[in-house]
């Protein structure tokens, strides 16, 4: 039986040989993750009552990256109830203030291809980068998985979006899901599976496949896939994982798929979503002269190493006509940054450093007031997302925001780079 990349994952973790789309299976989770928000907070009160155990803390992946900083009394007592209830249940893999959980997670090891796992966020599909079956769930559906260490799902179809030829320079995974969310629009691939193909693919580094898995919960599907290759295999590697199996996770070639669909990777420009949706996306010469207030570079789909790097390369030399506000994705990210001289080119512009969390990203810690211009390098603008509803949220790329941050409008980044 013919069987696409998430078809495969889904049997084994059912227990069978295959599985097929529309059928209602129960598998085994091999990995649960949480943070401070979706976590303990939620969950400790619902097991209590219950009487229940957790099934196996060595597979919970817990991580605090929300109430960060923790400058106020609510945050603090989340902040309690979370490392309480990690010591008290033995959470080995507890990773305190050192990141946002889709890109901690990575880091730390703790992916492989082939993995089903399920995450207490809406951007869990980032795991589907490296061939891991991975989606988000709410605290309900996450009792269950840790009293039970299972979950049913309906297989999904798939689409195949291929993306032939080579981005060009300037133009990032970014901008191909913002095309994607104004192509598709917010439920275009609603409870699907969404595998990524093609040269344009093959050539994104490993935290670009990120920002593509992540964002597909932006066109409505369960999960993003990328079948695992060698950027796959040494990514892993440098994270410490030894245990690396490839092999076959794949769709196989005429497995029957929901929808196909080929970009020329060559011809996209950068885009930017305008206020109030991902949806609203058009290249970003159509915006050319709206006037930003505030730029920021931050979130799991804007503040990674190689996210920083394209900032850096707009602002080398350059100082920012307005705010910028730079919040690294990771303490790590942030520490290569450093000792690369990226954060220091940020700096030199004029960037105020903000904490390694997902902070303005979802109104945490730092909120925007009214009646301003944001551009910004998350992955949503949502009427409120980042502060009062009246403030106005344009999506864009690294390039893109920080060229934005120099010029004091929107327009096409190109015209800055090197």
């Amino acid at each position: 039986m013919l069987q696409t990349l998430a078809q495969k994952i889904i049997a084994r973790a059912a227990g069978r040989d295959a599985v097929a789309p529309g059928e209602i299976v129960t598998c085994r989770v091999d990995l649960a993750m949480f943070h401070d928000s979706s976590g303990p907070r939620r969950l400790q009160p619902m097991l209590e009552r219950l009487g229940a155990k957790v099934w196996d803390p060595e597979r919970i992946v817990l991580i605090t990256d929300h109430f960060l900083p923790a400058d106020d009394e609510e945050s603090r007592t989340i902040q309690r109830v979370t490392r309480d209830w990690a010591r008290a249940v033995g959470v080995k893999n507890f990773y305190d203030g050192i990141g946002i959980c889709h890109v901690v997670l990575p880091e730390k090891g703790h992916l492989r291809p082939g993995m089903f796992a399920v995450g207490g966020d809406s951007h869990s599909p980032t795991g589907g980068a490296f061939g891991a079956y991975m989606f988000g769930i709410g605290a309900t559906e996450m009792l269950g998985v840790v009293v039970t260490g299972e979950i049913w799902l309906r297989v999904p179809e798939t689409i195949l979006l291929r993306w032939r030829g080579r981005l060009p320079d300037g133009v990032t995974a970014k901008d191909m899901m913002l095309f994607l969310a104004g192509r598709f629009g917010l439920d275009g691939a609603q409870y699907q599976a969404v595998e990524f193909d093609g040269e344009a693919i093959a050539a994104l580094p490993m935290q670009e496949r990120m920002t593509l898995a992540n964002m597909t919960a932006e066109i409505g599907a369960q999960t993003g896939l990328i079948a695992p290759d060698e950027v796959t295999r040494a990514y892993l590697r440098s994270a410490g994982v030894r245990e690396i199996e490839t092999d076959g996770w794949r769709t196989d070639p005429q497995a029957p798929l929901r929808e196909r669909h080929d970009f020329d990777a060559a011809a996209l420009v950068p885009q930017v979503a305008a206020p109030h949706s991902p949806a609203n996306a058009r290249p970003a010469s159509d915006l050319a002269g709206t006037r930003v207030d505030v730029a920021y570079i931050g979130a799991c789909t804007g503040a990674k190493l190689e996210d920083l790097r394209m900032a850096a390369r707009v602002l080398k030399g350059r100082k920012a006509a307005i705010e910028l506000i730079v919040a690294p994705a990771s303490l790590k990210d942030q520490e290569t940054a450093r000792a690369e001289g990226t954060l220091g080119v940020l700096e030199a512009a004029g960037a105020k450093l903000f904490a390694t969390a997902c902070g303005a990203c979802a109104g945490y810690g730092y909120r925007f007031g009214p009646n301003i211009n944001i551009i910004s390098s998350i992955a949503r603008n949502f009427k409120g997302r980042m502060g009062d509803p009246a403030s106005n949220v344009y999506l864009g790329s690294p390039y893109t925001v920080a060229a934005a941050a120099v010029r004091g409008t929107l327009g096409d980044p190109r015209e800055l780079l090197a």
